[in-house]
């Protein structure tokens, strides 16, 4: 068993130690000198203690206590600055979203800004549409940017809620590919510069070719409303059932994943009409002035490169009428006037299940209707019993209480 042993003080002559040191592994081994008295000739020698575990069960636990305790606050340590440094990455992750928002909706109102002024203003050659586009591009690199740190920060948050060591862990193939693509859509912009191509088309009604001589911004312009992806991330993560952490945790409880399919559903329940008024809106706007920009170099009567002409000819095909009044020439054209056709069949399911689930009754005045059916139906059995009672009575006194029968009478109540 070990013992715990200490080698106490000892005063020894000097002539005794002698000229030579003790042997390391001596048995004076532990002795070491702190003073000498040449007056006196002693050495005041200390040992060192040695404390073997299992000696003293009382120090052993005390000291193992020690350690546990100094292990716990070790560990609540980490955990709490784990969850604060979550929560930076949290608000940096919304802030450089709504950045990348704000730079992204910028460009678009630029580019808008540059085709309208290049078309009846100035030419593309001007010094204004150089600036301009200019200004795009430096726009799209900041973009970019925000957008390379926001993805950084994810695969932070990511190495922060698994525990990991390496960033290299969260580089899935697919996450690799999801922001290549992101990247290649806000990359895409009006390059600074004069470029042009021969556009061929076929008219409509006539048949006859139709070249005309466009320039290549209308090619980079119309994918820049790509970038209105951005608003869907940024009402993410202002939701509230994003940020709140109690929502998150019954949703991970319940295997829900907050996402922004689950936000606009959730939207959708609680403000259906004012989600399908924005949403039909703004992509009557987009799609009329997408249609008016294709359609421009081709359009000779003006009649849907106007701005009114195109909204006339959105609506017409959003809801799926198509007087064929107005028709596309170009592939762009018809490619635009297709998807609105599509969103415009969707919304108008959606309209149907809305307004069906708006005259459908609450829960409340469900329970309010059961209670009135419920006491009208009391009512009329009571109603019944009394009339079989009074029924049975008369019965009875036409057959028991008469001296002659009147079987007219007794036929009548027995009815």
């Amino acid at each position: 068993m070990n013992r715990c042993r200490h080698n106490g003080g000892a005063i020894r002559p000097l002539s005794v130690l002698g000229a030579s040191p003790p042997h390391p592994h001596g048995p004076d081994a532990e002795m070491q000198p702190l003073e000498t008295f040449p007056d006196s000739g002693l050495e005041v020698v200390v040992a060192k203690a040695e404390c073997v575990k299992g000696s003293d069960p009382q120090l052993d636990g005390l000291a193992e206590g020690a350690r546990g305790r100094s292990h716990r606050h070790k560990r609540n340590q980490n955990i709490g600055h784990r969850l604060g440094h979550r929560r930076v990455l949290f608000e940096k992750r919304k802030r450089l979203s709504d950045y990348a928002l704000i730079f992204g909706m910028f460009g678009i109102v630029v580019m808008v800004t540059e085709t309208e002024l290049s078309w009846g203003i100035y030419s593309k050659d001007s010094s204004y549409s150089f600036a301009l586009k200019c200004l795009i591009s430096l726009s799209t690199a900041i973009l970019l940017g925000l957008i390379i740190m926001y993805h950084a920060r994810e695969i932070q948050l990511f190495m922060v809620d698994n525990g990991a060591d390496d960033w290299r862990i969260a580089m899935t193939y697919e996450r690799i590919f999801f922001i290549t693509l992101e990247l290649l859509v806000c990359a895409i912009h009006p390059i600074p510069g004069q470029y042009f191509f021969t556009w061929t088309t076929c008219l409509a009604f006539t048949y006859a070719t139709s070249e005309a001589s466009a320039d290549v911004d209308i090619t980079l312009s119309v994918p820049m409303f790509l970038r209105l992806y951005l608003i869907g991330r940024v009402m993410l993560l202002h939701s509230k059932l994003f940020t709140d952490a109690s929502s998150r945790s019954i949703g991970a409880l319940n295997k829900i994943n907050f996402n922004t399919r689950f936000v606009m559903k959730t939207l959708m329940t609680i403000c259906p009409g004012t989600v399908l008024l924005v949403f039909s809106i703004s992509s009557w706007i987009i799609a009329a002035w997408t249609v008016r920009v294709c359609e421009r170099y081709h359009d000779k009567q003006d009649m849907t490169s106007s701005f009114l002409g195109a909204m006339w000819l959105i609506s017409i095909t959003f809801l799926s009428i198509g007087y064929g009044d107005m028709v596309p020439r170009t592939s762009c054209g018809k490619g635009v006037c297709l998807l609105t056709g599509i969103m415009g069949a969707g919304c108008t399911a959606l309209v149907v299940a809305v307004v069906a689930r708006k005259l459908e009754l609450t829960k409340a005045e469900k329970h309010v209707h059961n209670f009135m059916m419920g006491t009208q139906l009391t009512k009329r059995v009571k109603n019944s019993a009394a009339n079989v009672l009074r029924e049975t009575w008369l019965i009875y006194k036409h057959t028991k209480l008469v001296k002659k029968l009147d079987h007219a009478k007794v036929r009548k109540h027995q009815r």
